[in-house]
């Protein structure tokens, strides 16, 4: 059997149920990564994104998982070989800004849970052709946000979908009311020089929304 056969939408799916947030992480300190990942499970939001848009990103994936009930996944994971080396820090799921043939492909042939970035029609019927159907609606405010996912939900009915990108806490429910939307993408968890215990009250704030 190939690796290709082995891939299961519902994968990202249970993922993307896990909780109504997925916080995105830009890791700075890598010292820290392991006591802000213990902060945000112990505040309910097991699922965790660290974006490769720092040095350290890899090394964070590695320190994050070795907190128990964290899913620790790859954000801005832009080519087949950011893959590769994701899958070998121990990253649980694959979320991109974007969605290329080659990346797709490469994504499903890993058997990865997948969140591919997705933005317009042609985006979503990309990853239709590939057999994806749970998206990633990025950069959801500048995308147009509810009024342009409501649009898009029209034609393409069987997706769901992760929007992120300009949502903040106050916004986020409004989001999570909309069928089609199983959680959301939030920068806003893990600010610059939050401490640990204001990590922790806005993971509360978070794991309490409902969707």
């Amino acid at each position: 059997m190939s690796d290709t056969q082995t891939f299961d939408p519902s994968e990202i799916e249970r993922v993307m149920k896990t909780a109504p947030v997925i916080p995105v992480l830009v890791v700075k300190d890598v010292g820290k990564a392991r006591e802000q990942a213990e902060a945000l499970v112990d505040g309910g939001l097991k699922v965790l994104e660290v974006t490769l848009r720092t040095t350290d990103a890899l090394e964070a994936i590695k320190r994050m998982n070795l907190v128990p009930g964290a899913i620790v996944g790859a954000g801005t994971v832009i080519n087949a070989r950011q893959l590769d080396e994701a899958r070998g820090a121990g990253s649980e799921f694959i979320v991109s800004p974007g969605l290329t043939q080659d990346l797709g492909a490469a994504a499903v042939a890993s058997g990865l849970p997948f969140l591919p970035g997705i933005a317009n029609a042609g985006d979503i019927m990309r990853g239709l052709d590939l057999g994806l159907n749970h998206f990633k609606f990025f950069p959801a405010m500048a995308a147009g946000g509810i009024p342009a996912l409501k649009a898009l939900s029209g034609p393409f009915g069987q997706c769901l979908f992760c929007p992120t990108g300009g949502i903040t806490a106050e916004t986020a429910p409004e989001w999570l009311a909309m069928r089609n939307v199983l959680c959301l993408g939030g920068s806003w968890i893990v600010p610059d020089g939050a401490s640990l215990e204001e990590i922790n009250a806005r993971a509360r704030e978070a794991a309490a929304l409902s969707n």
